[in-house]
Protein backbone atom coordinates (compact mmCIF):
# COMPACT_ATOMS: atom_id res chain seq x y z
CA UNK A 1 0.00 0.00 0.00
CA UNK A 2 1.23 3.80 -0.73
CA UNK A 3 0.45 7.20 -0.26
CA UNK A 4 1.31 9.86 -2.98
CA UNK A 5 1.31 13.74 -3.27
CA UNK A 6 -1.71 13.81 -5.92
CA UNK A 7 -0.36 15.04 -9.78
CA UNK A 8 3.30 13.91 -9.64
CA UNK A 9 4.18 10.21 -10.62
CA UNK A 10 5.39 7.77 -8.36
CA UNK A 11 8.65 7.22 -10.24
CA UNK A 12 9.79 10.71 -9.57
CA UNK A 13 9.08 10.51 -5.78
CA UNK A 14 11.24 9.91 -2.80
CA UNK A 15 9.91 6.75 -0.94
CA UNK A 16 9.55 6.77 2.62
CA UNK A 17 8.82 2.99 4.43
CA UNK A 18 6.38 2.78 7.16
CA UNK A 19 6.71 -0.91 8.43
CA UNK A 20 3.66 -2.81 10.20
CA UNK A 21 4.88 -2.94 13.65
CA UNK A 22 5.48 1.19 13.48
CA UNK A 23 1.77 1.55 11.34
CA UNK A 24 0.30 -0.56 14.43
CA UNK A 25 2.00 1.70 17.09
CA UNK A 26 0.35 4.98 15.27
CA UNK A 27 -3.47 3.42 15.19
CA UNK A 28 -3.13 2.34 18.89
CA UNK A 29 -1.69 5.62 19.91
CA UNK A 30 -3.68 8.14 17.62
CA UNK A 31 -6.63 6.46 16.45
CA UNK A 32 -7.45 4.39 19.43
CA UNK A 33 -6.23 6.85 21.79
CA UNK A 34 -4.13 4.39 24.05
CA UNK A 35 -1.30 5.49 26.50
CA UNK A 36 1.63 4.03 25.63
CA UNK A 37 1.90 1.30 28.50
CA UNK A 38 -1.69 -0.17 26.82
CA UNK A 39 -0.34 0.33 23.52
CA UNK A 40 2.93 -1.84 24.48
CA UNK A 41 0.87 -4.25 26.05
CA UNK A 42 -1.22 -4.41 23.26
CA UNK A 43 1.51 -4.83 20.93
CA UNK A 44 3.39 -7.57 23.18
CA UNK A 45 6.28 -5.29 23.29
CA UNK A 46 8.22 -3.15 26.53
CA UNK A 47 6.57 0.39 26.92
CA UNK A 48 10.31 2.01 26.17
CA UNK A 49 10.07 -0.38 22.79
CA UNK A 50 6.81 1.55 21.73
CA UNK A 51 8.48 4.99 22.43
CA UNK A 52 10.88 4.30 20.22
CA UNK A 53 8.13 3.03 17.78
CA UNK A 54 5.86 5.56 17.64
CA UNK A 55 8.82 7.72 17.76
CA UNK A 56 10.09 6.53 14.87
CA UNK A 57 6.56 5.92 12.76
CA UNK A 58 5.38 9.57 13.38
CA UNK A 59 8.92 11.54 12.69
CA UNK A 60 8.59 9.18 9.09
CA UNK A 61 4.32 10.06 8.73
CA UNK A 62 5.76 13.81 9.00
CA UNK A 63 8.86 13.37 6.84
CA UNK A 64 7.03 12.01 4.02
CA UNK A 65 3.65 14.69 4.22
CA UNK A 66 5.81 17.40 4.54
CA UNK A 67 8.79 16.37 2.49
CA UNK A 68 6.09 15.68 -0.63
CA UNK A 69 7.24 12.23 -0.09
CA UNK A 70 5.66 8.54 -1.02
CA UNK A 71 4.82 6.91 2.45
CA UNK A 72 4.89 2.91 1.57
CA UNK A 73 3.45 0.25 3.93
CA UNK A 74 5.62 -2.30 4.03
CA UNK A 75 6.29 -5.95 6.30
CA UNK A 76 3.29 -8.36 5.08
CA UNK A 77 -0.18 -9.12 5.04
CA UNK A 78 -2.33 -6.78 7.62
CA UNK A 79 -5.81 -8.57 9.02
CA UNK A 80 -7.74 -5.79 10.95
CA UNK A 81 -10.53 -6.40 13.54
CA UNK A 82 -14.06 -5.83 12.41
CA UNK A 83 -15.18 -4.16 15.58
CA UNK A 84 -13.55 -3.13 19.60
CA UNK A 85 -15.15 -4.47 22.51
CA UNK A 86 -15.35 -1.69 25.00
CA UNK A 87 -16.16 -2.57 29.27
CA UNK A 88 -18.28 -0.15 31.77
CA UNK A 89 -17.40 -0.10 34.99
CA UNK A 90 -20.24 1.59 36.04
CA UNK A 91 -22.77 -1.27 34.81
CA UNK A 92 -20.62 -3.50 33.61
CA UNK A 93 -21.85 -3.71 30.43
CA UNK A 94 -19.71 -4.62 27.50
CA UNK A 95 -20.85 -3.39 23.86
CA UNK A 96 -18.95 -3.32 20.63
CA UNK A 97 -18.10 -0.89 18.28
CA UNK A 98 -16.67 -0.78 14.65
CA UNK A 99 -12.59 -0.03 14.29
CA UNK A 100 -11.70 3.69 13.50
CA UNK A 101 -14.52 5.10 15.71
CA UNK A 102 -12.61 5.94 18.47
CA UNK A 103 -13.24 5.48 22.12
CA UNK A 104 -16.91 6.08 23.48
CA UNK A 105 -17.02 8.75 25.58
CA UNK A 106 -20.07 7.60 27.53
CA UNK A 107 -21.44 4.19 28.04
CA UNK A 108 -24.92 3.46 25.74
CA UNK A 109 -26.17 1.82 28.83
CA UNK A 110 -25.95 3.85 32.08
CA UNK A 111 -24.20 6.88 30.96
CA UNK A 112 -21.29 6.11 33.02
CA UNK A 113 -17.50 8.00 31.78
CA UNK A 114 -16.08 4.73 32.91
CA UNK A 115 -15.80 3.10 29.99
CA UNK A 116 -12.75 1.12 29.28
CA UNK A 117 -11.28 -1.52 25.95
CA UNK A 118 -12.21 -4.75 27.34
CA UNK A 119 -10.03 -6.36 24.82
CA UNK A 120 -6.84 -4.71 26.30
CA UNK A 121 -7.64 -5.64 29.86
CA UNK A 122 -5.51 -7.98 31.79
CA UNK A 123 -7.51 -10.08 34.07
CA UNK A 124 -6.47 -8.68 37.35
CA UNK A 125 -8.10 -5.46 35.85
CA UNK A 126 -11.29 -7.02 35.54
CA UNK A 127 -12.61 -6.12 38.70
CA UNK A 128 -14.33 -2.35 39.84
CA UNK A 129 -12.17 -0.20 37.09
CA UNK A 130 -13.03 3.12 39.22
CA UNK A 131 -10.67 5.60 39.71
CA UNK A 132 -7.15 4.22 40.47
CA UNK A 133 -8.21 0.66 39.89
CA UNK A 134 -8.03 -0.36 35.87
CA UNK A 135 -5.06 0.03 33.80
CA UNK A 136 -3.08 3.18 34.68
CA UNK A 137 -3.56 2.48 38.59
CA UNK A 138 -2.29 6.15 40.32
CA UNK A 139 -3.93 7.84 37.60
CA UNK A 140 -6.24 10.76 38.07
CA UNK A 141 -9.39 9.44 36.61
CA UNK A 142 -11.46 12.75 36.70
CA UNK A 143 -13.01 13.49 33.40
CA UNK A 144 -10.71 16.21 31.10
CA UNK A 145 -7.54 14.42 32.54
CA UNK A 146 -4.46 14.38 29.93
CA UNK A 147 -1.85 12.59 30.60
CA UNK A 148 -2.69 11.73 33.87
CA UNK A 149 -3.22 15.37 35.15
CA UNK A 150 -7.15 15.72 36.15
CA UNK A 151 -6.80 19.73 36.39
CA UNK A 152 -7.55 20.23 40.06
CA UNK A 153 -5.75 21.34 42.63
CA UNK A 154 -4.33 20.32 45.98
CA UNK A 155 -7.68 21.24 47.91
CA UNK A 156 -8.84 17.85 46.94
CA UNK A 157 -5.72 16.23 46.99
CA UNK A 158 -4.95 16.13 43.62
CA UNK A 159 -1.74 17.62 42.29
CA UNK A 160 -1.88 19.43 39.22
Amino acid sequence: MAFKPRGIPARDLETVALGLDELEAIRLADLEGLYQDAAAAEMGVSRATFGRLIERARHKVAGALLGSKMLVIEGGTVTVRANKTFMCAGCGQTFETPQGTGRPEVCPKCGSELVRRADTLQESDAGDMGPGQGRGAGRCQRAGRRRGRCGQGWQDGHAE
